[in-house]
């Protein structure tokens, strides 16, 4: 920009000498022609140069109006800039019809069916992988990310969570497959013999402690352990009938009270205090537990070192996996145009989310940057940008002036 600069300040120079040599040689025949073409010459370059230092100076240091625009109107620039990039860059209505022929979907299945990025995202991850787990082993961000996880856990209404995963779990009666599987195998226990002989041996127990008379008599007849054990396998196979019914009958009475049983309970871990205050104090004596406390930091120390030592082997298996998933990813989507417009869909509703929320935090952080800057580091920076520009234009106004002055000359000639 500065040789820039010499040319054109060189040109005006050349223009004001040719203007005092035509008139120095007695301005007559072709000496008129120069002196007209100089003399024009030096007026647009003078003018030009004005307008080129009144944008960002005062021109010789004079306090002439409206000269050193852009120092002077520093905060207006710096809004409308602001407001123009939130407008024409930040807007979802510019933002997303970009993104839709972009389909990102499709570049990035693209992207992931070439091994060498692949195993570039896996490097990079697992950097930050390492990074983070070792940041993680700093005693004062573990103690601080402790108390931060303890406070939250305190805050958390544990029977109401509790009360909304059951309400998820007994939606279209999925909780029903949990009492049909402890139905199951209470049958098959029941028809397996040494639960027969066990309530053999507790039925003939509760007889001779509670009717010792009875076992005697019924010696004088029978075997008592035999009738104990025919006594069992009738228990066993009434129980077993009464089981295999109540799996038949999705209305059975049983699965009603079930029913009712569960609802109940969900209810009042939602909405009881007692039942809710007892379900939080339980997790707050456990929060409190050393025992408890010192399992997870074991368990947690454990896992990290496992991990970290599994994100350095060359062979790891974390690292082995993450890039499985990612090739996988690449060759699902390059094959399933379904998968990659239900992509695109989240992508665009993210992308617009993220533009709303970050449209004028941007706009202020540009407008709040600029206004910061000092009068002079905002000159030098948009001279940066257009000085080359500028220094066409004085001598673009330097070469048309001398050709402006050369017509008028001939006009008046002719």
């Amino acid at each position: 920009m500065r040789r820039l600069q010499a040319v054109a300040t060189g040109a005006l120079l050349v223009a004001i000498a040719g203007w005092v040599m035509g008139h120095a040689m007695g301005a007559q025949g072709g000496w008129a022609w120069v002196i007209a073409a100089c003399e024009a010459a030096t007026i647009g370059a003078l003018a030009d140069w004005f307008a080129v230092v009144a944008l960002f100076r005062r021109p010789l240091g004079l306090p002439l109006p409206h000269t050193a625009i852009v120092p002077r109107n520093k905060d207006r620039i710096a809004d409308h800039l602001a407001q123009f990039v939130r407008d024409h860059f930040l807007a979802p209505d510019v933002l997303l019809p970009h993104l839709r022929t972009l389909d990102p979907a499709a570049h990035l299945g693209q992207w992931l069916r070439d091994p060498a990025r692949v195993a570039q995202v896996v490097n990079v991850a697992r950097s930050a992988s390492a990074e983070l787990l070792a940041l993680l082993e700093d005693e004062r961000l573990a103690d601080a990310l402790h108390r931060l996880l303890r406070e939250q856990a305190r805050q958390w209404n544990a029977s109401a969570s509790v009360g909304q995963v059951l309400g998820l779990l007994t939606r279209g009666e999925r909780h029903h497959a949990l009492l049909d599987a402890g139905l199951h195998q209470v049958a098959h226990w029941l028809g397996e013999e040494p639960a027969k002989k066990a309530l053999a041996a507790m039925a003939l127990r509760h007889i001779r402690k509670e009717w010792p008379w009875l076992i005697g008599l019924a010696e004088r007849f029978a075997s008592v352990p035999n009738m104990a054990d025919s006594l069992a396998a009738q228990v066993s196979a009434s129980a077993i009938a009464e089981l295999r019914e109540v799996l038949a009958q999705p209305h059975h009475p049983l699965r009603q009270r079930y029913d009712a049983w569960v609802n109940a309970q969900i209810e009042r871990l939602r909405h009881d205090p007692s039942l809710m205050a007892d379900v939080n104090a339980l997790k707050d004596r456990t929060l409190d537990d050393p025992v408890c406390r010192a399992y997870v930091d074991t368990l947690w120390r454990d896992i990290r070192a496992v991990l970290h030592a599994d994100l350095a082997a060359p062979d790891s298996h974390v690292a082995r996996h993450l890039a499985q998933m990612l090739t996988l990813l690449g060759e699902r989507l390059a094959e399933d145009p379904a998968l990659r417009a239900a992509l695109n869909t989240h992508l665009e509703h993210l992308a617009g989310d993220l533009s709303q929320t970050v449209q004028n935090g941007l706009s202020e952080h540009i407008a709040r940057t600029l206004k910061a800057w000092d009068d002079e580091r905002l000159v030098t920076q948009i001279e940066r940008s257009v000085g080359r520009d500028l220094q066409f234009i004085r001598l673009n106004g330097t070469l048309i002036g001398a050709m402006a002055g050369l017509v008028l000359h001939a006009l008046r000639v002719l």
